[in-house]
């Protein structure tokens, strides 16, 4: 796997675009499997984590990436599976499952997975519900939670915006959120929401974000309604 020839080359020029100023990564395990959960402003969002955090971080991917036809559709498989990403089919529901499995076993095998609860991009900058597969992984492995602020990126990187521009973004991995592991069926919906609800509490006294209570995917509909007329 070619994740830290990236991280480490690659991520040179990015430092330099970016200044990152990271806070807190004593906060991330030397070992051990953990979820690194953060907000999500912009696509850079996803190059920000591994240039900051000292451990390898696997993230989920489109299922569009890995199955492109010809040379571009190779290249993109080989490129995101290099990185450490793996497909997610976002229809979400049993067509996810494949994915939360290879997650669990990430986790299960002492490594570091992150994830973006929001489920996408914010569509105006504010801090939406969370999607809580993330925290149903974390009882059913016992794997704290790193709650991981990411500010100053969507400034850099506007939406619709393909190159990001200069400037200095901040990243804080907070101190874990540290969960009991329950057995399947001892899992509930409230122990689920309760965690999924602390964790986006936690990242907005870290961000200052405003919070709405919708799932971002809606928002975006209701904006794209809103154009429309």
């Amino acid at each position: 796997m070619l994740y830290w020839f990236f991280v480490k080359g690659l991520g040179g020029l990015a430092r330099h675009r970016f200044h990152p100023v990271v806070i807190g990564t004593d906060n991330i395990p030397k070992q051990g499997g953990a979820i690194i959960a953060a907000n999500h402003l912009a696509v850079i969002d996803d190059a920000v984590i591994p240039i900051t955090c000292p451990r390898m971080v696997h993230f989920m991917g489109k299922s569009d990436y890995f199955t492109g036809k010809g040379f571009k559709g190779w290249f993109k498989k080989w490129w995101f599976t290099s990185v450490g990403v793996f497909p997610v089919d976002r229809a979400g529901g049993d067509k996810a499952a494949g994915a939360m499995a290879t997650a669990r076993e990430i986790l299960e095998s002492g490594e570091l997975f992150g994830i973006h609860p929001e489920g996408t991009r914010s569509p105006d900058g504010r801090l939406y519900r969370a999607h809580t597969g993330f925290a149903r992984l974390a009882l059913e492995t016992g794997c704290p939670i790193i709650p991981t602020a990411l500010i100053g990126t969507r400034e850099i990187q506007k939406p619709g915006q393909v190159m990001p521009g200069k400037g200095t973004v901040t990243v804080v991995y907070d101190a874990p959120i540290q969960v009991e592991k329950k057995p399947e069926e001892e899992i509930t919906r409230e122990d689920i929401r309760a965690l999924a609800d602390e964790l986006m509490e936690r990242i907005q006294k870290l961000t200052g974000q405003e919070y709405v209570d919708m799932y971002a995917q809606e928002a975006k509909k209701l904006l794209a309604a809103r154009v429309a007329e």
